[in-house]
């Protein structure tokens, strides 16, 4: 298997028609991943950066491609923890996500859902930060710019990107991790894909050069994660 350059297969969750008990069942093992390999961990901490660095009494994060939610539920338990007023929106084009991302998030009031193709947003979902995660990959060369700098132009203080290295390595390591601790044949097969379709962070760095109305900062973080910070040039205290 060629890691040079980016793979272009679809994966399972996004050609499948797949019923939400075996979707639920996928999103379960994503979500063992995360906590185990601190995938979570490397959002909030990045989040809480930028709230520690602009204060104010309340905070709107967008999550672009938010799946079943369950990254929004771990920023909320974390912002509540820490007595942060918050409002947290979950943007996806799949609508079946969203229904099982609300019915997950029951216990969440200050989660809300919507709809729709990031692209065509309006000033209506214009955020404090915006977060996505594991969502970049499955984006073509062609298209990562505009979706980049239309995250750029919703976020008024920040953008957290919080995503794959494609490595042979990382590969690797995940077929020895998913025969512990994954049960979902599609979780595993759409998540040695991901790899695949990941980054290197010279390409990060690349297309950072075609988002110039923000900062950027680039670092690997386990396991084998890139976290990529955008700070907003034009960012106005409330």
């Amino acid at each position: 298997m060629n890691f040079s350059i980016r793979n272009n297969t679809a994966e399972l969750m996004d050609t499948q028609p797949l019923t939400l008990d075996v979707l639920e069942s996928a999103y379960n093992d994503i979500t063992t991943c995360n906590r185990l390999l601190g995938g979570d961990t490397i959002t909030l901490k990045a989040v809480w950066q930028f709230i520690r660095k602009h204060p104010q009494p309340s905070y709107t994060i967008l999550d672009v491609g938010c799946g079943d939610g369950s990254m929004m539920r771990s920023l909320s338990r974390f912002l509540r923890a820490r007595r942060v007023v918050h409002t947290i929106i979950g943007v996806d084009l799949k609508q079946h996500l969203l229904d099982l991302a609300a019915q997950k998030s029951r216990d969440f009031p200050e989660l809300r859902f919507q709809q729709g193709d990031i692209l065509a947003a309006d000033a209506t979902l214009s955020c404090d930060i915006l977060i996505t995660t594991l969502t970049l990959h499955h984006f073509t060369e062609a298209t990562l710019p505009q979706f980049l700098n239309t995250f750029v132009r919703l976020a008024r203080i920040g953008v957290v990107i919080n995503d794959l290295q494609r490595s042979k390595v990382a590969y690797r390591l995940f077929q020895l991790f998913s025969l512990f601790f994954l049960k979902n044949h599609i979780a595993i097969h759409d998540g040695l894909v991901s790899i695949t379709r990941g980054f290197t962070k010279k390409e990060l760095v690349q297309l950072s050069k075609t988002v110039p109305n923000a900062s950027h900062t680039i670092r690997w973080k386990w396991a084998f994660r890139y976290v990529w910070i955008l700070k907003i040039n034009q960012y106005t205290p409330l």
